[in-house]
């Protein structure tokens, strides 16, 4: 008779919880995004995220829906965070995403309602009236590191498809700095991005904007008005 296998044993819960953690987050959002039990990684992702500077949209979306599928489990902090990361984004439409995701009766929430103001105002180059609100609601913004950086720097992006020259107040208004700030922004893009600052000071200085399809038209490549070379080639034979 030979000899019984020796019986295995499951692996311990502890065990297996080594193994889930050895999983990275994009992992666990592509293998099994409507699992509950990952939402606690999820919402730690989401502070790793503010804390390191880093973004995944995915991965938040994916915390967005589970807590549709479980709303008494909705962390309000984190659906904030989620949203001001969003915004930091543009002129990606992530805020738009996450947004659809929210209950309407959170998005009724103070906080809610001032970010979509905030958001309202980005989207329609309204930055005057964007800082003026921010200022009044730092306690949102400040707990996302990088926030207003990323702000100016998708204010500097609206002025690059608008402006060749952009007036020195215009570009203080939009990213809201001034004095020192405003030229020690000036001198790390004049070195970095190609901007040229014309003779003036004060208030009437332009700064040149690099050339692209948007502020120059001319160098946007029409693809309307002419006929691609291939099919051009095409139609000879069934001519003939």
């Amino acid at each position: 008779m030979g000899r019984e296998a020796p019986q295995q044993t499951p692996p311990s819960p502890q065990h297996q919880q080594q193994q889930q953690v050895s999983f990275t987050v994009e992992q666990l959002v592509a293998v099994n995004p409507y699992n509950p039990d990952i939402l606690p990684d999820l919402e730690s992702y989401v502070n790793e995220q503010v804390s390191s500077q880093t973004y995944s949209l995915d991965a938040n979306l994916c915390l967005l829906r589970l807590y549709q599928f479980e709303p008494e489990r909705m962390s309000t902090q984190i659906v904030a965070r989620i949203l001001v990361k969003a915004l930091m984004a543009m002129p990606a439409p992530d805020f738009s995403l996450c947004l659809f995701l929210i209950p309407e009766r959170v998005q009724m929430e103070e906080q809610f309602k001032t970010l979509i103001v905030l958001s309202h105002y980005l989207e329609t180059g309204r930055f005057s009236q964007f800082w003026d609100e921010a200022s009044k609601n730092r306690h949102i913004l400040e707990a996302v590191p990088g926030f207003e950086q990323a702000v100016q720097a998708y204010a500097v992006h609206v002025l690059s498809l608008t402006y060749q020259k952009v007036p020195r107040s215009v570009l203080a208004e939009a990213i809201n700095l001034e004095g020192i700030s405003l030229d020690k922004f000036l001198e790390h893009h004049v070195a970095n991005s190609g901007w040229v600052l014309e003779k003036g000071h004060g208030k009437g200085q332009l700064i040149v904007l690099p050339r692209n399809e948007f502020n120059h038209p001319e160098l946007k490549k029409s693809t309307d008005d002419g006929i691609p070379l291939d099919h051009v080639a095409r139609i000879f034979p069934i001519l003939g």
